[in-house]
């Protein structure tokens, strides 16, 4: 869980040095818009922004259950925020599984990817696609329901 954090806690630090060295300059507007920015890209890079990550079994289980696809990510990963982003509230839809969590899903992504971690990976009715179109991926969606 924590190994999640790591980047997004980097980046805030790394803020605050930064605008407490401009602070001590004497360009207070500079800092605090300079800062404002780093916990922008904090919060992009966290967990946050990705709808609750449920377990590789769990999500399997439930895409067999109502036909949504599960999609395998991990955070700071700059593809699979893409892919949230372009989606918006369609990206509710599907089932999201950290493989930095969860070591099944971390299996299921290497055993679609030839060994390798590479996220996002889509399962769409037991086939794996990796780093899909999210046009492609609203397309599934839309056909699906």
């Amino acid at each position: 869980m924590m190994r999640a954090w790591i980047l997004p806690l980097l980046l805030v630090l790394c803020g605050s040095v930064v605008a407490t060295g401009l602070v001590s300059k004497g360009s207070p507007g500079t800092a605090s818009a300079l800062l404002s920015a780093f916990v922008v890209l904090a919060g992009v890079n966290s967990p946050l922004i990705f709808p609750r990550s449920i377990g590789a079994q769990e999500a399997q289980r439930r895409s067999a259950a109502d036909g949504r696809p599960v999609v395998f990510w991990r955070p700071g990963c700059t593809f699979c925020i893409r892919l949230r982003i372009r989606l918006g509230r369609d990206a509710r839809r599907l089932h999201w599984v950290d493989i930095w969590r969860d070591p099944a899903g971390a299996a299921a992504v290497r055993a679609a990817n030839d060994g390798n971690e590479t996220v996002p990976t889509l399962v769409i009715a037991g086939r794996p696609h990796t780093n899909p179109d999210p046009e492609w991926v609203r397309a599934q969606l839309t056909a699906s329901a």
